[in-house]
């Protein structure tokens, strides 16, 4: 009998890190721009995201780029994206590293 295979929240930020902001490049996850991941028992994960501003014309293509990535995780059966911006993203919530990346 297989046993199901247990997805990881550390599983999921570590496939979005190969989401990565085109106009940035850097991922998403260092950017700050994942807000939340909720898995469900049967493989089902909800990925809560943001983009650095609304007008933002990447939101599609980072949809698929999720759904791909975490998709390809062992155990995951679907992706669910959800794009929000409230709240805001802002600079502060990028990882240290990110923040030297750019700048700040």
């Amino acid at each position: 009998m297989a046993e199901a295979i247990t997805v990881t929240e550390e599983d999921v930020y570590e496939a979005l890190e190969e989401v990565i902001d085109p106009e940035l490049g850097l991922d998403f996850v260092s950017l700050g721009l994942v807000y939340d991941v909720e898995i469900e028992g049967d493989g089902e994960v909800y990925v809560t995201f943001t983009l650095t501003t609304p007008a933002c014309p990447i939101g599609p293509q980072v949809s698929e780029q999720m759904k791909e990535f975490v998709g390809d995780i062992d155990g995951v059966s679907a992706v669910y994206p959800k794009m929000i911006f409230d709240p805001p993203w802002s600079p502060e919530m990028m990882t240290e590293d990110a923040k030297f990346a750019l700048g700040f």
